[in-house]
């Protein structure tokens, strides 16, 4: 890479850092708390008055959470078909929906006939769960809900939990699991509210 590359490669970090910023719904001043970069140090990097050096970059791409590479030379176009084999667990089939490490995860879960409810677990994390077909029964604490097509739940998996088929039937459902208890923001209220409510 000649010096004109290099120059026509720097020139373009400063859009790339503001749509960055913008696509995370970020202000100059979050990007700042996040990264110890003043605010008018980011304002001249996003403008282009001043050349990005690569302490810089690290710091930013580490607050953006994204590669250095896509500051650098912008997002890489990868074939966004999610390609994993499906797991199988006893009765429930998981078939994975992100391919990203960390974070939420998406899932769907089929789960077929289980016979008596197992016992109630807890473990770190946030779960969110929408029924796609069939019925799902929802233990969790002293609460025992059951769910059907179109209804959706979110719970602490701190606080004790089970699910499987409320039937006998096959269930199918979308999850979203956050293991740092990543909080969604649609929830089943219980049978009991949902009839007093009518």
């Amino acid at each position: 890479m000649d010096g004109g590359d290099i120059d026509e490669t720097l020139e373009r970090v400063g859009p790339r850092l503001r749509e960055v910023r913008e696509r995370r719904g970020a202000t100059l001043t979050d990007v700042s708390g996040a990264s110890g970069i003043s605010v008018s140090t980011l304002s001249r990097l996003e403008s282009g008055s001043r050349r990005p050096t690569l302490e810089l970059l690290l710091r930013l791409a580490r607050a953006h959470d994204v590669p250095l590479e896509e500051l650098v030379h912008g997002a890489a176009t990868e074939d966004p078909r999610v390609r994993r084999s499906a797991v199988r667990k006893g009765a429930r089939t998981f078939l994975p929906l992100t391919r990203r490490p960390g974070g939420v995860q998406a899932f769907k879960m089929i789960i077929g006939p289980e016979g008596a409810p197992g016992r109630q677990r807890s473990h770190e994390g946030y779960e969110w769960m929408y029924v796609l077909g069939g019925r799902l029964r929802l233990l969790l604490g002293a609460l025992d809900l059951v769910l059907g097509a179109g209804e959706a739940a979110e719970f602490d998996t701190h606080t004790p939990h089970w699910f499987g088929s409320a039937d006998g039937h096959p269930v199918e459902l979308l999850v979203l699991f956050g293991p740092q208890g990543e909080r969604m923001h649609v929830r089943a209220r219980p049978r009991s509210d949902v009839d007093s409510a009518s």
